[in-house]
């Protein structure tokens, strides 16, 4: 049996904008590093810059779209659920913001949260993790 996730898109007025449901390897050390990896470095702006705008996302619209193209890879897997979508049954939930420059993630558990801030820093806490065990 899978470990599903949710990955859910919050636009920068709150507004929730999708969810991208994922059925295999959603636990925060696979789904959650591969995300936090995807997003680091990517600055949020709104138009894009003429000259080498480098790694950005123009809005959160820009960035789910950019996030589910890096995860879906042919048939099954990655699906896109409509905005409030919950109780699919998830294992855990990601909630990817763009209302700052750089976007956040979030991810709880079915219980609680494990992690809120920046994408840079999550990966900063898996290595350190690793490097303890």
């Amino acid at each position: 049996m899978g470990t599903r996730s949710l990955t859910v898109f919050t636009d920068e007025e709150g507004t929730e904008i999708g969810v991208m449901y994922r059925q295999l390897d959603g636990y925060p050390e696979g789904h959650g590093k591969e995300l936090a990896e995807m997003l680091s470095g990517i600055r949020m702006v709104n138009g894009l810059p003429i000259r080498n705008p480098g790694k950005v996302a123009n809005g959160m619209g820009c960035l789910a779209a950019q996030i589910v193209a890096h995860f879906k890879d042919g048939a099954g897997g990655i699906y896109l659920f409509p905005a409030g979508s919950r109780n699919c049954g998830e294992d855990y939930t990601y909630l990817v913001t763009g209302d700052t420059n750089v976007p956040e993630i979030e991810i709880h558990d079915r219980s609680k949260m494990l992690y809120k801030g920046k994408a840079s820093d999550y990966e900063l806490l898996l290595g350190a993790n690793q490097a303890s065990n």
